[in-house]
Formats: structure tokens, C-alpha cells, sequence
């Protein structure tokens, strides 16, 4: 989101801004490490490309995702942080002798490294929810479309339109990756559009500090 981006950018050191295949990245360095952030844009195929630009401009040891997902119905609230353990799309299916999900030459799940997630800051808190993000191109807004997601993943906790496509880029180039999404809505909600519209100030400020604090504990590891 924007407003993370303009809560990250200024933590940079010696900030540069390259722009490659229409995507803007800013690096520059937090703590010992060096940073490369961008936005990929709406749905897979923009989160794919941006993914691949990175990882043959940058070669990144590392990807984080984060940014907004509709809830589930399930453990997740509005303004709750899922953590991706693992991901998987909701509208792939390649046919007879597949299960959906399965993209070809890929497992259904794509799962972030155990040490990523295991790290202090993603613990103990009760707006902290570590599960299934399901990813498709399309903007889930009925309870409808929720429980046809559900049917397929009944543990899922976030849904959005990106992160399976990045994961499945990383996993293409073998770099590890992690998405980190906050709750918007939940879809069907007796206060839904409430939710969405009185969601913006409050969640990039919650991603952001706990995306900081995950840089410092990141930096930390021998």
C-alpha cells in the first residue's frame, strides 16, 4: 500500500530509485542489510512480473510480501496479521488427475521457511495468525465466493490476489519467501463496508511496525 511505502521509504540509507519493466524499486539499506522495496500492482500477473524483475535485477536472498487480504470467516478478524505459513492459488486447475491449486510443475502449497516464521516477533500476540493465504484474480466480496474458497481450503484464514503468483516465482528461482497480510473485511459481514472503509489508517501502521521490527530481529541472525 501506499502508506506503507511511504512509512518504509524514509528508513532507508542511501536511497536510490531504479525503474525496470514499468516497476519502480527503491534500495537503499536498513540496519546491515540491503533493501530493495516496490509495489507490484493488483492480481498475478502484475505480482508475478515485478517478482521475476526483481529476482533477475536485484537476486535477492529473501522476499517479503505484505499488503491487505479479505478475511475467511475463520480465526482472522479485521486488523489481525496472517502469516503465511503456507499458500496456494483458489482459482488454478489444470484438469482430470490434479487437485486445485496445482499449477504445473509445482506443489499446491508453497510454504515459507520455518525459520522465517518462527521468528520471535510473529509470536505471541493475539492479532498475530499464522495459517493459509489463498490467492486468485478475483476480488472476493460475497460469502458466496468465500465459502467456494473455503470448500477447497477449509483452513484458510486470508484471501488476496497476489501472493500465490509471487510464491510461485520464488519457488521457480528457489528464493525463499514469506507473505504477511492484514485483514480488511470479511466479506458478508453484517458491518462489511464499515470494516473496508475504516480500515486504512489503522492497518499500514500495523503492518509497517511489525515488518520494522521483523527487519531488526532478520538482522540480528548470524
Amino acid at each position: 500500500m501506499d502508506k506503507e511505502m511511504n512509512l518504509l521509504l524514509p528508513l532507508l540509507k542511501e536511497p536510490t530509485e531504479t525503474t525496470i519493466n514499468g516497476t519502480v524499486f527503491h534500495t537503499g539499506k536498513i540496519g546491515r542489510h540491503d533493501i530493495i522495496a516496490l509495489k507490484s500492482g493488483i492480481g498475478k500477473v502484475n505480482a508475478a512480473m515485478s517478482t521475476l524483475t526483481l529476482i533477475d535485477s536485484f537476486t535477492p536472498p529473501l522476499i517479503i510480501n505484505t499488503g491487505v487480504a479479505g478475511g475467511a470467516g475463520g480465526a482472522a478478524d479485521v486488523l489481525d496479521i496472517v502469516v503465511g505459513e503456507k499458500v496456494a492459488y483458489h482459482d488454478v486447475w489444470c484438469g482430470p488427475g490434479t487437485q486445485w491449486g496445482d499449477a504445473a510443475g509445482c506443489p499446491r502449497f508453497f510454504r515459507a521457511p520455518q525459520w522465517l516464521t518462527s521468528l520471535p516477533v510473529l509470536q505471541h500476540s493475539e492479532t498475530i495468525k499464522h495459517g493459509l493465504i489463498c490467492s486468485g484474480d478475483i476480488f472476493v466480496s460475497t460469502p458466496e465466493e468465500v465459502e467456494r474458497i473455503r470448500g477447497l481450503y477449509p483452513d484458510v484464514l486470508a484471501i488476496d490476489m497476489e501472493s500465490a503468483a509471487i510464491a510461485q516465482v520464488c519457488h521457480l528461482k528457489d528464493v525463499p519467501f514469506m507473505s504477511i497480510r492484514v485483514i480488511s473485511d470479511t466479506p458478508g459481514a453484517e458491518n462489511n463496508i464499515e470494516q473496508y472503509e475504516n480500515f486504512w489508517e489503522d492497518a499500514p501502521r500495523s503492518t509497517f511496525a511489525l515488518l520494522r521490527t521483523l527487519l531488526a530481529e532478520i538482522d540480528e541472525r548470524p
